[in-house]
């Protein structure tokens, strides 16, 4: 089930996983265009007994040296001897090199496990500095070293070769690797912004929702009107609130969870009545507003007859034993001649109004028709 889950965030994110990965390709391939190739070489030297210990010493003697030998002291000090300061200035003089950048050069000797073998690494800008830097310390380091020990010498077993292609930059590995890294980061950051993004949309829309009953809040739908006025200045549209006036009779008297049933009754009742492009709304505790797009008064006038049709058969609710009247009114209004959405809300309200003191008419519906307010003849 999780990497269900996780296959899912990705194939949302998949665009950022792609552009992540090309960023990171794109990266590498500017990196290695515009960094300075270096090159590397590898000279290799042994320890072995000194001709003192084998023409003047006894067997008892060179079987000493050579247990001598075996401790690891003893490479480690040629190691030192070898990538120390003294032996690089000595060789620099030797192949009268003046102007050498210390940090453009690396130098690094080791001991080769279980060996009396000794590895000199060197890699620089330069090819044929690099091979000649390394011989050339190889050279200083047996003669500096032969002149205070003659127990031990060090000499050559593999010279350094002047190197052909640089090792760094690699394109092609390196714009592999970063290709590689840039999908695993890609994935990482994709599934990371879905998981916060949840929570944030989840967020939203609880700001959005009216608590008891799932349609929008008031500022939420004030701010969907004013959007759909300004978006579609040329279109007709119409709102309706539609007021509940039997609720204030039971709002104290029932509890909680038989308001929330009500009020479950209504919106479900709204639902079915409107189509799916039209939106519900909470408007206080006892109406709802609703907005109709693309609609005209004598089309919403129609709307709003059935749905006060619907609201009049009562709620019944069983485990209370009781039947609620909803005594529900209807006031309606149509946008046009490019008024604001709260002018068209204040209309709505006289419309909602005059269906509270009309008693033949419990649907009232305007439309604008510059100058004058008129009536809708065909509401009931």
């Amino acid at each position: 089930m999780e990497l269900k889950l996780y296959f899912r965030m990705l194939q949302r994110g998949w665009w950022l996983v792609l552009l992540v990965a090309l960023v990171s390709l794109l990266a590498s391939l500017t990196a290695s265009y515009l960094a300075i190739p270096r090159y590397k070489t590898t000279a290799r030297f042994i320890i072995t007994p000194g001709s003192l210990l084998t023409s003047e010493g006894s067997p008892e003697t060179v079987i000493a040296g050579l247990e001598t030998l075996d401790l690891p002291s003893v490479v480690a000090t040629y190691t030192e001897v070898m990538g120390s300061q003294r032996i690089l200035v000595d060789s620099l003089s030797y192949l009268g090199v003046k102007n050498f950048v210390p940090k453009d050069y690396t130098i690094d000797a080791v001991v080769l496990p279980e060996s009396s073998v000794l590895e000199l690494n060197v890699s620089g800008t330069d090819p044929q500095l690099v091979a000649d830097l390394a011989n050339a310390i190889g050279y200083q380091t047996i003669l500096f070293t032969r002149s205070i020990n003659r127990i031990y010498e060090l000499n050559f077993l593999d010279e350094a070769a002047q190197p052909v292609a640089p090792y760094s930059p690699s394109p092609l590995r390196d714009a592999g690797l970063s290709l590689l890294l840039g999908l695993a980061g890609g994935a990482v950051l994709a599934i990371l912004s879905e998981q916060i993004r949840v929570p944030l949309e989840a967020y939203r829309q609880r700001l959005q929702m009216d608590v008891d009953t799932g349609v929008y809040n008031n500022r939420y739908f004030t701010r969907l009107l004013e959007d759909e006025v300004s978006k579609n200045s040329s279109d007709v549209l119409s709102i309706g609130i539609i007021e509940l006036n039997g609720m204030s009779d039971f709002t104290g008297t029932l509890p909680p969870q038989g308001v929330l049933r009500v009020l479950g009754s209504v919106t479900d009742t709204l639902r079915k009545e409107l189509r799916g492009n039209d939106n519900i709304g909470r408007w206080n505790d006892n109406s709802f507003i609703v907005m109709l797009p693309m609609t005209s008064a004598e089309s919403a006038s129609r709307i709003f007859k059935r749905i006060y049709q619907s609201l009049l058969v009562p709620v019944d609710l069983h485990q209370y034993d009781v039947k609620i009247n909803l005594d529900p009114h209807v006031g309606g209004g149509e946008y046009s001649n490019g008024i604001t959405a709260q002018e068209l809300i204040e209309k709505t309200i006289g419309a909602l109004d005059q269906s509270k003191r009309d008693e033949l008419n419990p649907v009232y519906v305007w439309e604008m028709r510059s100058p004058f307010w008129v009536q809708k003849d065909d509401v009931n």
